[in-house]
């Protein structure tokens, strides 16, 4: 009996020296070799098959990014609108929700839709797998491919926040990563990114041309002297500035060898402190919420300025705000609440963004690297109705300039 407790004693030293000495393997080959690719069983995620498929540039040298923020789903046609006019309470719910995205999907045919968060309301979600499946069923349905991150409300009813982005990855047709596989220490789930690769069959066709970042914003300050929302950490941000700078490298090397960085967008639900930093002045949309933001400031704005290449970062979580920013040449974008269940105003349309990536034609009549970034949202309305074009970056010129109609 002795002897055989004993061994388990050495046993469980021997295995907590092992853990030990692999975190430290781990931190001096992030530190030395800035490349160093290590996973765990804890990083381990299910390989499906439709997470590798690859986004690439159309024909038409265009790739279409519908963003849907703030859907606050629940239980379907048994929970009711908040924010509409009474006349609506008795045939509104979550169906309307479903319905403005189909709506939206077939109106503009995107390449790649985006949720940023807040999927579903946990708190009024009875079952969270079935109210997710619900939530995403439009985008699984169309076979266009989507990602997702999570919002502050996700993890509030059955299932914990890992395992509510543990099922959106197994969902059909789904982009959506847990967690970069090569990260070791991160904080969150939902942190990832896309490569987005020239039109097929041109020079760009396997080069990164528009990167596509993702970030778990967090939900609730779990700092005993902070009480606040969430917010970008450390480890992801050094996993961004990892990726990020792999990325220049790459658009950098032959063929097609390229100057400094291609652009890429950023998508969380939380909006960064910078988000306040506007007046009706100098953004293009409405700020009707105050800018709930973490109550500290993380410095992920002057990660995002130094690395370069972001040229606009996309949020929800303040419903009644849709406006768009530029902040040190960076586009600090909201998409105004989408959801039915989600708070909002009576006689102010719920709507959702869409971003037009555009290629620039090469000497030869080809395509090559992106042109300009343009976007406007449309509100559920009778007719859709666009609104607020703009450029929120050209090649020609990092300034925002406002056009007319959505083309």
């Amino acid at each position: 009996m002795m002897v055989s407790s004993l061994k388990s004693y050495n046993n469980k030293k021997m295995k907590l020296a092992s853990n030990s000495l692999v975190e430290v393997v781990v931190v001096l080959c992030l530190i030395l070799f800035p490349n160093c690719s290590l996973a765990t069983k804890q990083q381990q995620q299910p390989q499906l098959k439709h997470q590798h498929r690859r986004l690439q540039f159309g024909k038409g040298g265009e790739l279409k990014i519908l963003q849907v923020a703030d859907m606050h789903y629940a239980d379907g046609k048994t929970t009711p609108c908040s924010d509409v006019f009474e006349s609506q309470l008795a045939t509104c719910s979550d169906l309307n929700t479903t319905a403005f995205l189909h709506r939206m999907i077939l109106a503009e045919k995107p390449h790649l839709i985006v949720f940023t968060g807040d999927n579903i309301f946990g708190f009024d979600a009875t079952d969270a797998a079935k109210s997710l499946n619900a939530a995403f069923a439009p985008a699984i349905s169309s076979n266009i491919p989507w990602a997702a991150v999570l919002g502050n409300h996700d993890q509030e009813s059955t299932l914990s926040r890992e395992g509510v982005m543990k099922h959106i990855v197994r969902l059909k047709n789904t982009l959506s990563k847990l967690n970069p596989v090569g990260a070791h220490v991160i904080d969150g789930f939902g942190n990832y990114n896309l490569e987005v690769g020239g039109v097929e069959g041109s020079s760009f066709e396997n080069k990164s041309v528009l990167n596509l970042y993702f970030l778990d914003s967090g939900d609730y300050s779990t700092v005993p002297a902070i009480t606040s929302y969430g917010w970008i950490k450390p480890s992801q941000q050094f996993w961004f500035e990892r990726t990020s700078a792999k990325l220049q490298k790459a658009y950098e090397a032959k063929p097609e060898a390229q100057n400094g960085s291609a652009p890429g967008l950023a998508y969380f639900h939380i909006p960064l402190p910078e988000f306040a930093s506007f007046d009706s002045s100098n953004f293009t949309g409405v700020r009707q919420d105050g800018i709930s933001s973490a109550s500290v400031n993380s410095g992920f704005f002057t990660t995002l300025v130094t690395a370069g290449d972001v040229k606009a970062v996309f949020t929800g979580h303040d419903h009644l705000n849709d406006f768009c920013g530029n902040l040190t040449g960076i586009q600090l974008c909201y998409a105004g609440g989408f959801g039915y269940h989600a708070y909002g105003k009576a006689g102010w349309a719920r709507r959702a963004r869409v971003v037009k990536v555009n290629l620039e034609r090469t000497e030869n009549g080809g395509w090559g690297a992106v042109k300009s970034i343009k976007t406007w949202k449309r509100l559920d309305d009778q007719h859709l109705t666009a609104i607020d074009g703009q450029i929120l970056w050209s090649k020609s010129s990092s300034g925002m300039k406002q056009i007319g109609g959505t083309s």
